[in-house]
Parts: structure tokens; sequence; C-alpha cells
């Protein structure tokens, strides 16, 4: 089974959790997507929900599929978010980002009262490390940020079309590969540098994964201290 197909299969799980009148936060990405169609399928059906987004992509891929996007300016708390990840361990923990909304994806995540990611098994991994971590940058202050950033890791600058990729919030993102990773002190060292404005570590916010591998779906559910 293609990993499309199981994306898709871990977003038709993770529908389990929606329910009538809620407020959905909408991830960014391909395995996201995949959970705003098989919301869209549900309120076809009669489901009532309203949703914010945390990328103008996604919200224009659920308006254009007929869902209520509210202005996440205007909300305090979310019901539940719904999420895809680069990398995601036994400890719910995950990379996120390489979609480039992990500081929106942060926000939105903070005011859930809870979040849920979904991912094909290509994304389960016993530790977190392989995949880059995005750090999203003011651009002012970009050249200081990735001199810093070399002290533990070798950050790239994303491109797009051979210019520097920008965020909805127009801000750049240095992706970066640490030689072994420190999921928590690397987190707390990032938040400390001055021009950081977020990264794509999601060491708290993520309650439960749905991860589908060659058809077979699996549910792990955070334990209670864990993070």
């Amino acid at each position: 089974m293609a990993a499309d197909d199981d994306k898709r299969l871990a977003a038709e799980a993770a529908m389990a959790e929606v329910v009538d009148g809620m407020l959905v936060g909408l991830g960014t990405g391909s395995t996201a997507a995949h959970a705003i169609r098989a919301l869209a399928r549900r309120a076809g059906d009669g489901l009532r929900i309203d949703c914010v987004a945390t990328s103008e992509t996604s919200a224009a891929l659920a308006r254009g599929l007929g869902l209520s996007v509210r202005d996440f300016a205007a909300v305090a708390s979310v019901d539940l978010t719904i999420d895809g990840a680069d990398e995601i361990d036994g400890g719910c923990r995950a990379i996120k980002g390489a979609g480039g909304a992990m500081l929106r994806e942060k926000c939105v995540a903070a005011a859930s009262r809870r979040m849920v990611v979904i991912a094909d098994g290509s994304k389960w991994v016993d530790r977190l490390g392989g995949a880059p971590v995005p750090v999203e940058v003011l651009p002012f202050a970009h050249s200081f940020v990735a001199r810093v950033l070399e002290q533990r890791a070798m950050p790239v600058l994303r491109m797009v079309d051979k210019a520097p990729y920008l965020t909805d919030q127009r801000n750049v993102v240095l992706d970066c590969r640490f030689a072994g990773l420190d999921p928590a002190a690397d987190a707390t060292w990032l938040q400390s540098i001055p021009g950081v404005l977020g990264h794509g570590l999601f060491l708290s916010e993520v309650a439960a994964a749905y991860v589908a591998e060659h058809g077979n779906v699996t549910r792990l559910e955070r334990s209670r201290g864990t993070g």
C-alpha cells in the first residue's frame, strides 16, 4: 500500500475524535490535507463544525470544500486540532514544519484542548532527530541566528525557486540538522535565541497519534508525564 493511502487511512481514523459542534484546527501539509477532505465529507453528511486553519493553503482547501473557516485571530480556544508530522515517537513527541507552518501550528496547538497527529508509518521513529528541525526566523536576524545555530546544528536556509522560502508570516525558515538531538534541551535553547520566532519541536502538545502502515492503523496515546 502506498504511503499516501496510509496517510488517508490515518486521517479517516482520526475522524473518530470529531463530534458535532466542535471548533477544529486544521493542520498544514499533504497528510493534513487528507484530514481536511475527510472532515468535508463528514460535514457533507451533516456534521456541524467550524474550523481554524494553520496556513493560507489549508484555509483555501477547506473553504473550497465547503467548510466554515474562522479567523484564528478572533479565537481564544480550539476543541481539537488534527495535523501531520515529519516524525513522531512512541511518547507522542513530534517534529513538524516541513509544510512551513510550524509557528502558526504551535499557536493553534497551544489553544487546543486536544491535538492529534496523523501519519504514515515512515514517520514513526524510535528517536527524534532523523528529520531536520525547522526554525522560523525573523528575516532581520537571519544571519545572526544562523551563526548561533551553527553551535549545535547545521542550519540550511529553506529555498524555493532560487529565493528564500517565506512563511505566511513572511519569515524565513532554517532547517537544522542536529548531531544527537536532545529534544527538551535543544527546544529550550532554540527558544532562548533572539530572532527565533518558533521551531518544529512539538514535545508536549500532541495528545495522541494515528499511524497507518501497510493499511493498518495504530493509535498512540500520550502517557501522563510524557514530554
